[in-house]
């Protein structure tokens, strides 16, 4: 199956040798799973360390409103979309290894720079903007981490394997939350420097540890060539635009809900710092719950297919969303304050949000190297090439994909940002939010549930449906042969 060389290089790696796997391969793959989710956890909490930061902002003393925090947390999200383009490709061509040493480091450089100027209330909104914009490092990663430990396992076990890389990774959202929770309450808000200087040792931590503990994968290909092949495929469009739908949804509520709390707090009385303490009491119980439930949804995908689990999700997505927009029209009639009922009702729709987003995170994931995989069978080439073909294509489309999902949660803090700004109130925006998921359930079940028309043309069956049939029976059977 393979050679490991004393530089951390494994020569001819193939997760789907079933030998192999269980003499040892199964091994190396848990241990390269585990320091790249602790690496990407760490992305993620600098990701989104001005999510918190903010909490530690009071208008007052730093001189930015709500709609300008709102566009200042989407900044980080915006630069790491972007660079999910160019991570994809980088453990192929440096390694996954190579690359995570590289990337964890590479975050020195936002932490430090957050914890030099949020002790500077002076400071320009403009120079906020471009320190923001740095915390970006820690999107890429996704990218680079997903793609790495797609190769390293076999086709039956991507779900829960991406699942639990990625729910891994966005719990370092909820977990900086936390942190900022127990500064805010043991501290004060005056104290965010320590969660910058924490999170430095943190980073140091992940470096080595995956210097010490993980491998390049020699044979592992995922090019540009890759993409552009991943992207020819009609399916593809429509796995980001669902990705949009699940995980857009996960990082731009995590980033906009202690805002949107801290805003309802205050409408009912509470001081700067008070709401800023009761919106660090409950905005990371969403985030936390997502990312637990994304493993759950791999692997709910690996035994029914992803496309089944998408559907259930988005629909539970429409009610979710309409409850909070219902409670955030009745808070509109109370003059925006938001009584114990409405406020109880805010938030379980927000987790719901958090929860659902999160399953679909895994199940949306899985469709992608189910796809590909049915894909290469119509190959003229071997079992090994077509297996080499379906886990370069797919992991050069993951990249791809989480950009995509991160420009969604752009999106929706800056629909926040714009009905905040025009209306004093969120209402608005959860009504978009509503007829969005009632898009993303017609996409899942136009490209990948619908059955052919009996009116089509004998033994013709469209390409996308095709391939989702033979790629959900094949996922099926192949963890019914597993569990036996």
């Amino acid at each position: 199956m393979s050679t490991l060389t004393r530089n951390h290089n494994i020569e001819d790696w193939d997760a789907e040798d079933v030998a192999a796997w269980e003499a040892g391969g199964k091994d190396i793959a848990k241990r390269n799973l585990i320091w790249s989710v602790f690496a990407e956890h760490v992305g993620f909490s600098v990701w989104s360390i001005w999510s918190v930061m903010v909490l530690f902002m009071p208008t007052d003393k730093f001189g930015i409103d709500a709609a300008g925090k709102f566009f200042l947390v989407a900044m980080p999200t915006l630069v790491g979309a972007f660079l999910r383009i160019p991570y994809t490709v980088a453990t192929a061509r440096f390694g996954g290894r190579n690359w995570t040493i590289f990337s964890a480091f590479m975050l020195l450089i936002p932490t430090l720079l957050t914890l030099y100027f949020i002790n500077q209330p002076g400071t320009s909104y403009t120079t906020f903007m471009i320190v923001a914009a740095f915390a970006g490092f820690g999107g890429g990663n996704f990218a680079s981490s997903m793609t790495n430990i797609n190769a390293f396992y076999p086709q039956r076990l991507k779900g829960w394997a991406l699942g639990l890389n990625a729910g891994g990774g966005n719990i370092g959202v909820p977990v900086i939350q936390l942190l900022g929770l127990l500064v805010i309450a043991t501290l004060g808000n005056g104290y965010a420097s320590l969660i910058c200087a924490i999170y430095l040792v943190l980073v140091a931590l992940a470096g080595i540890g995956a210097a010490l503990y993980m491998d390049n994968l020699k044979n592992q290909k995922a090019d540009l060539s890759y993409m552009i092949t991943a992207l020819k495929v009609p399916q593809s469009w429509a796995i980001a635009f669902l990705y949009i739908g699940t995980f857009g949804s996960f990082i731009g509520y995590s980033f906009a809900f202690g805002q949107i709390l801290q805003i309802s707090f205050k409408a009912g009385g509470d001081t700067a710092a008070q709401a800023a303490l009761h919106a660090a009491q409950i905005a990371f119980i969403g985030p936390l719950l997502g990312s637990l439930a994304r493993p759950y949804g791999g692997k709910w995908a690996d035994r029914i297919g992803g496309s089944k689990v998408s559907m259930y999700v988005f629909g539970s997505m429409m009610a979710a969303a309409l409850l909070v927009g219902v409670a955030s029209t009745a808070a509109d009639g109370n003059n925006g304050v938001a009584t114990g009922g409405v406020m109880t009702a805010l938030v379980i729709g927000f987790i719901a949000l958090f929860v659902l987003s999160g399953i679909g995170n895994g199940a949306v994931t899985k469709i992608i190297p189910s796809v590909f995989d049915a894909k290469s069978k119509s190959l003229d080439a071997g079992p090994a090439e077509q297996a080499a073909w379906s886990q370069n294509t797919s992991g050069a489309l993951i990249g791809f994909v989480g950009a995509i999902g991160a420009l969604g949660g752009v999106g929706i803090n800056l629909v926040l940002r714009t009905s905040y700004a025009s209306t004093n109130s969120a209402t608005a925006a959860f009504w978009v939010f509503v007829a969005f998921y009632v898009a993303c359930a017609a996409v899942t079940w136009l490209v990948f549930l619908r059955r052919p028309s009996m009116a089509a043309d004998a033994g013709v069956v469209q390409e996308a449906e095709a391939l989702v049939l033979e790629a959900e029976a094949a996922a099926t059977k192949s963890n019914s042969s597993a569990r036996a």
